[in-house]
């Protein structure tokens, strides 16, 4: 009787398993979001430059607030200017840029915490990582 009950335990087990579906697991992409306002500017000299940019930025989590020409536009790398000390974004910002070329000018007047000059390196930065 007991070498009954262990088969037909044993078949239940197995039959258990044997019914499991595989669970999909999904992964889900979490989006930072940085408190404070980007001001993106074209030194660069590329045509729509400021708007590739924005939405690359925007992509990553930043608030851009303003695109526009800059009266320079010969610079070879981004520069990242920070214009409130200690502001958090800082050095996710500089991550997405891809860049070291980050200046601290406090201004009381921004109505931004960082500006973005793009330079030339532009393709380089908003090109997609390789997973």
């Amino acid at each position: 009787m007991s070498r009954f009950l262990c088969y037909v335990s044993l078949a239940f087990l197995l039959l258990g398993v044997s019914s499991c579906e595989k669970e999909e697991v999904q992964k889900v992409e979490q989006k930072r979001s940085y408190p404070g306002d980007v001001q993106v500017l074209n030194s660069c000299g590329i045509k729509g430059a400021a708007s590739s940019m924005r939405n690359y930025l925007r992509s990553q989590g930043f608030d851009v607030v303003a695109i526009s020409n800059d009266r320079l536009q010969n610079y070879e790398e981004t520069i990242l200017v920070i214009h409130t000390p200690g502001w958090e974004g800082e050095e996710a910002l500089a991550k997405a840029l891809k860049t070291k070329n980050v200046l601290h000018v406090q201004n009381k007047r921004a109505y931004v915490e960082a500006s973005v000059y793009i330079g030339r390196d532009l393709e380089k930065i908003i090109q997609q990582d390789d997973l």
